[in-house]
């Protein structure tokens, strides 16, 4: 049996990194935890978990030129997952409590606090995944676990650009608390969840099986 792909989860001092790595080996993959720049590069996949602070873990990625690598890695069309706040730093900027912290700018948009009688927002919740979704193939109406206070409440790319043979509008997942909300996006090379697939279930474990596979 031939090994799966290699995948390195970025080690930048924040997330709930263990669960990940033993979640993305039970379906297959070679998982190795590290900030190592050439490692995190060079692997068929990385995933950006995070919890916590936009501001904090854009700071922890920092430290470990998490930034530098992802973008690299993107320019390359080479995968990457990020995971919760590991999803919420790929837009441009996030607002906490009215100070907002430059993110990695992939995708335009603000992730900011969630409007809803109750925050954070725990618990399994159902998605709207569109036509074509390679991530939710096979688990577009099941549950997966939120917790969280902020999101990307808009997702403007795609939405004016005529879409033609050289571009394709992302793929954006929804769902609501309060208001919709950016619940996962395909785009290219870069995927994300706001949920985390790896406290979801078998239907988590499906969705990083879809995206182990797909590299």
């Amino acid at each position: 049996m031939s090994a799966g792909p290699a995948v390195v989860v970025l080690d930048y001092g924040f997330g709930n990194v263990r669960s990940a790595v033993r979640a993305l080996e039970r379906v297959g993959a070679q998982v190795e935890l590290t900030a190592d720049r050439a490692r995190a590069s060079e692997a068929d996949g990385l995933v950006v978990p995070g919890v916590g602070a936009f501001a904090a873990v854009m700071a922890g990625l920092k430290a470990v030129r998490g930034d530098q690598i992802v973008e690299r890695r993107l320019a390359g069309g080479r995968a990457v997952l990020g995971i919760c706040v590991g999803m919420q730093v790929m837009f441009d900027e996030g607002d906490e409590h009215g100070t907002l912290t430059e993110g990695l700018g992939e995708w335009p948009g603000i992730v900011d606090r969630l409007d809803a009688p109750v925050v954070p927002h725990m618990g399994w919740d159902t998605v709207q995944v569109p036509e074509g979704s390679v991530l939710f193939d096979g688990i577009a109406d099941e549950r997966f676990y939120f917790v969280h206070s902020y999101a990307a409440r808009r997702f403007p790319l795609g939405v004016d650009e005529p879409v033609g043979p050289a571009f394709r509008a992302p793929l954006v997942t929804w769902s609501e608390h309060g208001g919709p909300f950016v619940a996962a996006v395909e785009n290219g090379p870069l995927s994300a969840t706001q949920f985390h697939p790896e406290k979801s279930g078998d239907a988590g474990a499906a969705l990083l099986e879809n995206w182990v596979r797909s590299l």
